[in-house]
């Protein structure tokens, strides 16, 4: 059985000054989900996210968001929201405790000392409670933000590319609790660069510059983009890129560590153009499954700044 929508929207438009920052967003998340949201810097990924779970106002659209009108009720809405920022923003001078009880006090919450005790033993802190907040590594950081976030046990988490800065150990732990907060009901929307992360998540959003370009799984997104790819290998790779594009059904060209990934959308024609190139030379071509990567470098490729344009 699906599960019901906690988000609903359709229509959302969001201006700052002149700027049209998120242009007819529409969009459904079910409760339970991690929703991701990718795209390039600067491109409406976050100011989108932010209008979804009533931390910003849209300025035209219609729906819901925890049943609640996005437009009229807000302010409800944000009540019922965790938001861990990509900066860690809490009190450096304080300690642990200290800054989760400051957190249920703005909050009003009943009961603070439980609840600071059950969020500091749930994110494996209870260890470090007396600690300065200033003195943990990024990792560590990462963890108190997140029991921050869940403190008054919102419905709905929104994470601004939490991982940013932390290393991979610290990256994989935070998200099997990403998934173990996901499996307990709470619904996730997170930004990323990522494409690990990406894969981690049940379904994405690719946002560039305010207009939604591909929604759905990962494998819908790939399969969206139609692309043929081919992987080129062997010595003398370097350079060989602007070439590459020139060729007849080469869409897209990417450097993967040391090989080439070679995209297109007519896969006779690409086939048929590398094989002629690549005759002459002892590189090897093999067919490959395009990846995640490849459709959203094809996606990236194919939008382009409007204040740039």
């Amino acid at each position: 059985m699906t599960a019901p929508l906690v988000i609903d929207v359709r229509g959302i438009n969001k201006r700052f000054g002149t700027k049209h920052v998120v242009k007819d967003l529409a969009l459904q998340v079910h409760q339970g989900e991690i929703f991701g949201f990718l795209g390039p810097n600067g491109s409406g990924k976050t100011t989108s996210i932010r209008l979804l779970c009533g931390l910003l106002t849209p300025d035209s659209g219609e729906g819901t968001c925890l049943g609640r009108d996005v437009l009229r009720e807000s302010a409800a809405i944000k009540r019922e929201v965790g938001y861990m920022t990509q900066r860690f923003s809490l009190w450096e001078d304080l300690t642990l405790a200290e800054n989760l009880d400051f957190i249920a006090r703005m909050f009003g919450m009943k009961h603070r000392r439980e609840a600071v005790e059950l969020a500091l033993a749930e994110l494996g802190l209870t260890g470090r409670r007396d600690q300065l907040a200033g003195t943990l590594s990024g990792g560590w950081k990462q963890r108190l933000a997140l029991a921050g976030c869940l403190l008054h046990k919102p419905r709905l988490l929104l994470l601004d590319e939490p991982t940013a800065g932390v290393d991979p150990k610290a990256r994989r732990d935070f998200w099997e609790e990403i998934h173990r907060l996901s499996a307990a009901g709470i619904t996730v929307l997170v930004s990323t660069h990522y494409m690990d992360e990406a894969e981690r998540c049940h379904r994405l959003a690719y946002i560039a510059w305010g207009t939604l370009l591909a929604s759905g799984t990962a494998a819908e997104i790939v399969a969206g983009q139609r692309l043929h790819t081919w992987e080129i290998s062997g010595n003398g790779l370097h350079g060989l890129s602007p070439a590459l594009r020139a060729l007849p059904g080469v869409d897209l060209v990417a450097t993967f560590g040391a090989t080439l990934h070679v995209s297109g959308r007519d896969g006779e024609q690409l086939r048929a153009s590398l094989q002629d190139f690549l005759a002459e030379t002892e590189l090897a071509m093999a067919p490959m499954v395009p990846s995640l990567e490849d459709a959203f470098i094809d996606l990236m490729q194919g939008s382009q700044d409007p204040l740039h344009a």
